[in-house]
């Protein structure tokens, strides 16, 4: 791994938190994500699941963790299951995991190797009750390959039938949506790399860059700052590209006159930012330009301060619709008679804001977490309006990562530069 190791007390403190929703005698098994094929002989680069690296910090492909509370032996109720060193592999491959590392990183203490669990699971699985298994569950899933967590579920019901079984992930989705305040450190230094990486672009941006080249310079700041890499693939968007919002092709010229979007994160420890800011080509924005920037910006400031313990997203989106409509009247891209003509299931404003406002964030960059309960202390989220005009080929979107608390929230990316001026007068120097 490139990061510094990062405290067991993050994955301990995780435990205890998943340990105690669980019920009277069961057991909870997970799984580390497939190896996945590409082309010929080659592997995709190895990304671990993310419940069990929130479980364990283990980024070891063939890892499983195995949470049995209520076993007899003391010993067993925390087990990491990898795989065996094998001096020859390691010749091919690198290093593997020993027992004393895996509970360094994890603060498990029992390693059991993947070649001798099948005899010990059994008798554990005979002690137990209940069996928590685990699958994704994230809302936004689009996989529908049959990956190992389906695979092991039905090998597991079809071995052991007569067993009350759980989903791991209900409880993983209230879990993991609330961020503990070493989970903030992590999220704040991905961050960090993040703001610096964005104000080494301030000085690399200019007519006739590419977008490509503003990628590559991202991709190099990241890894200089010890980070695994992007966080998602990141948004090099120009001129009228800006309104789309995937673009990823990153392969036009940045033209003097327009604006770039740039949509990009840093990944730390496995823990993401997301950051988007939109900046003049020349470092001088028009009066226009300006203009529909600072609208957007005043509607991520108004979204930020209502965006509390207790309210929901759907009506965070409406007030945040309504104070759009009202932006995108005084900026002439609606009309009144717009606004009194609209269809309520398909706003005025959605012509120009597309998108939703805001997404969980942590391990995964559309992170697990409700869409429909009142939003609580210790959630994640970003904030990312956007103003995205066809007719004048411009894109604008603002994004800061903020910590809901008890009384708010706190801007996590408050230091990184978001005004006009700021954004000028580091593109002047």
């Amino acid at each position: 791994m490139k990061y510094l190791p990062l405290k067991a007390d993050i994955f301990i403190e995780n435990r205890k938190r998943f340990i105690s929703k669980m019920e009277k005698n069961s057991i909870a098994i997970f799984n580390s994500n497939d190896e996945l094929p590409m082309n010929g002989d080659a592997l995709y680069k190895f990304k671990q699941n993310s419940d069990l690296f929130w479980l364990s910090g283990i980024e070891q492909e063939d890892t499983m963790i195995i949470l049995f509370p209520d076993n007899p032996d003391p010993k067993y109720r925390e087990v990491v299951v990898l795989v065996r060193p094998n001096e020859l592999k390691e010749k091919w491959d690198g290093h593997r995991l020993r027992a004393s590392e895996a509970e360094t990183i994890s603060g498990i203490k029992t390693v059991v190797w993947l070649d001798s669990l099948d005899a010990v699971l059994q008798t554990w699985i005979h002690l137990a009750d209940t069996i928590y298994l685990n699958t994704n569950e994230n809302d936004r899933k689009a996989n529908l390959v049959p990956v190992r967590d389906y695979r092991y579920a039905e090998e597991i019901r079809k071995r052991y039938p007569l067993h009350q079984y759980k989903r791991s992930a209900r409880i993983m989705k209230e879990l993991r949506a609330i961020k503990t305040a070493l989970e903030i450190e992590v999220i704040q230094k991905a961050i960090d790399i993040t703001d610096n990486t964005f104000r080494y672009l301030l000085k690399f941006i200019r007519p006739g860059v590419m977008e490509y080249e503003i990628e590559a310079e991202i991709f190099h700041q990241f890894l200089k700052n010890r980070s695994t890499g992007p966080a998602y693939g990141s948004i090099i968007a120009s001129g009228d590209r800006a309104r789309t919002l995937h673009y990823v092709t990153n392969s036009e010229e940045c033209k003097n006159g327009e604006l770039i979007l740039m949509d990009f994160g840093a990944e730390y420890g496995y823990y993401n930012a997301d950051l988007t800011r939109t900046v003049p080509v020349n470092g001088k924005f028009t009066k226009r330009q300006k203009q529909v920037y600072n609208a957007c910006l005043h509607l991520h400031q108004y979204a930020a301060s209502i965006l509390k313990p207790g309210i929901t997203i759907n009506d965070y989106t409406d007030k945040v619709g309504d104070e759009a409509t009202s932006e995108f009247l005084k900026i002439g891209l609606i009309k009144k008679s717009d606004v009194k003509n609209e269809d309520p299931a398909n706003r005025a404003y959605r012509k120009y804001l597309y998108h939703g406002i805001s997404h969980h964030l942590g391990l995964d960059v559309h992170d697990l977490g409700t869409r429909t309960a009142p939003i609580q202390a210790g959630m994640v989220f970003t904030i990312e309006p956007g103003i995205y005009i066809e007719e004048e080929k411009m894109g604008v979107r603002i994004e800061n990562n903020f910590w809901i608390t008890k009384n708010g929230n706190k801007d996590l990316m408050k230091n990184i530069p978001i005004t006009v001026e700021e954004i000028e007068s580091l593109m002047k120097k």
